[in-house]
């Protein structure tokens, strides 16, 4: 392993025991905010540590192993040693990259809860049910996971389909696993309008913002105009009458927000300036990236979130991720919710690129 990657776990290794023999004294339990903070650190560090004392372990018994085979002179002991030699050497080879995808920088808002947005883009109706059909996708994953899902905002076609949707998922870190779900998702298949029975292409756009908190993101009251109004239903008929549904409107940016699924206006409130505060976040996260250049924007592509970055091919029942090349040929089960193998392997390429950057630094 590179010198530079032995003297950052020996500093880690070094603060972790620094942490361990303070939250053995006898003053910590006074300081009721240290505890908590050293404790979190500290386990935020453990299975590095763990990691890098068996990665130290095994490269004893590797030195010992070898120094063994030098004095052995039975072709029998030689033959075990060896194979104990090729045994060690996998074995550290795993824990080294185990090590380095460790000390990969971790995303603050991977922990985070998510507000998403699908919005029907090119194919009119067809797209509105393409959009209804990505909704219901990320619904039964959710709840595969044991998320929890919360509605706020969504505008749907007489025939069911889904103009535009916002909803929030909850639950422990649903950000790192839908993070790479931002873009156009593209649909081939024939539509239930088309009697002629053509393949039609359509679009939807998702987009995943973590969900920011407010010492994250300071709203001004003075920056917002709140508008009320009746909630709507299919079609636009007006389904409340009382003015419970809300519009915020962000002054300075122009982001305008609006929120209708509770039956207190209040609540609608409240929800709205949680989604107006997750696109605010998420408008800062990308000027950042852009002004940095950082990784991720040169993994994904161009970082445009109109990229278009999925198809789902219903005839052949293929689903393709254009960004890593991944086809899978059993699209009815990821529409039914089965997206571990898509996310994962997103996941999985991602980390891989980020790895190779680092590898690339300490070369």
């Amino acid at each position: 392993m590179h010198e530079a990657i032995l003297h950052q776990l020996d500093a880690l290794k070094t603060r972790y025991d620094e942490i361990t023999a303070q939250l053995s004294g006898p003053d910590i339990v006074q300081d009721r905010d240290k505890l908590i903070q050293l404790s979190k650190e500290q386990a935020d560090l453990s299975e590095t540590v763990e990691t890098y004392l068996a990665y130290k372990e095994k490269n004893k018994q590797l030195d010992e192993a070898k120094a063994l085979l030098e004095e052995a002179k039975e072709s029998d002991l030689i033959a075990l040693i060896k194979e104990e030699i090729a045994t060690l050497e996998d074995e550290l080879a795993e824990l080294e990259n185990r090590l380095k995808r460790l000390l990969l920088p971790k995303d603050p808002n991977d922990e985070k809860n998510v507000i998403m947005e699908i919005r029907a883009a090119a194919g009119g109706e067809e797209a509105a049910l393409f959009a209804a059909a990505l909704f219901r996708m990320y619904s039964r994953y959710a709840e595969d996971k044991g998320w929890r899902l919360e509605m706020i905002d969504a505008h749907y076609t007489d025939l069911g389909g889904i103009k535009e949707i916002t909803f929030m998922i909850s639950g422990r870190g649903v950000y790192s696993k839908l993070k790479y779900e931002n873009g156009a998702h593209r649909v081939q298949r024939v539509p239930e309008t088309e009697s002629a029975g053509r393949i039609h292409t359509s679009t939807a756009t998702v987009t995943v913002m973590p969900e920011a908190e407010e010492v994250e993101v300071e709203i001004q009251e003075k920056d917002l105009r709140i508008d009320t109004f009746a909630s709507s239903g299919p079609g636009g008929q007006s389904v409340n009458t009382t003015m419970s549904a809300v519009r915020i409107t962000h002054l300075p940016t122009g982001i305008v927000v609006s929120c209708q699924d509770e039956k207190s206006q209040h609540k609608n409130k409240e929800k709205a300036l949680k989604v107006l505060r997750a696109r605010l976040y998420d408008k800062y996260m990308q000027e950042a990236e852009e002004e940095a250049a950082k990784w991720r924007r040169q993994a994904v592509g161009t970082g445009d979130r109109s990229e278009r970055i999925r198809t789902y091919n219903f005839p052949q029942n293929r689903l393709t991720d254009h960004r890593i090349g991944l086809t899978l040929h059993r699209l009815d089960q990821i529409m039914d919710g089965d997206l571990d193998e898509v996310i994962d392997s997103l996941g999985m390429y991602f980390e891989t690129q980020a790895l190779e950057g680092a590898e690339r630094t300490h070369a």
